[in-house]
């Protein structure tokens, strides 16, 4: 699968993990920034990602700040895009099931998290289950594509 991953300065390390073991999964990943822990702002890299899910060039996104909520914004600002914030494995398997997230957005707290690596592969590897949820997905659209 084909990945995108952004972060800020404070989701740098935690992004430059995920990317080891998203390539380590077999996964090819496009790093859209940032490179380093120098002070960014979080919207120059959400925003990219997201861009990047939209126009069919990678197949999902995972987005990284402090907080995971600023940069979770950012990407949800692109039309197309579901961006979810997780902070437990059964967040990221939900969103994938229920709501068929296309950009995984996490906080730089979760570098301490044991779990983060299995949130992120169980997210990868979660199906979007359809049926009435497909129902719910396809307003959001409509929504979009009216505006």
């Amino acid at each position: 699968m084909k990945v995108a991953v952004g972060s800020d300065h404070r989701g740098y390390p935690l992004k430059e993990r995920i990317k080891s073991l998203l390539a380590g999964e077999g996964h090819q990943v496009t790093d859209l920034g940032t490179y380093s822990t120098e002070s960014v702002d979080y919207p120059d890299y959400g925003i990219p990602v997201g861009e990047s899910v939209a126009r069919g060039e990678v197949d999902r996104g995972i987005v990284i700040c402090g907080s995971g909520i600023g940069i979770s914004i950012a990407a949800n600002k692109v039309t197309g895009v579901r961006a979810a914030l997780c902070r437990t494995v059964d967040d990221a398997r939900m969103t994938r099931l229920h709501n068929d997230s296309n950009v995984l957005a996490l906080a730089e707290k979760s570098m301490e998290d044991p779990d983060v690596e299995q949130l992120v592969r169980v997210w990868m590897k979660t199906e979007f289950e359809g049926g009435r949820h497909q129902a719910r997905i396809d307003k959001i659209t409509d929504y979009e594509e009216s505006r």
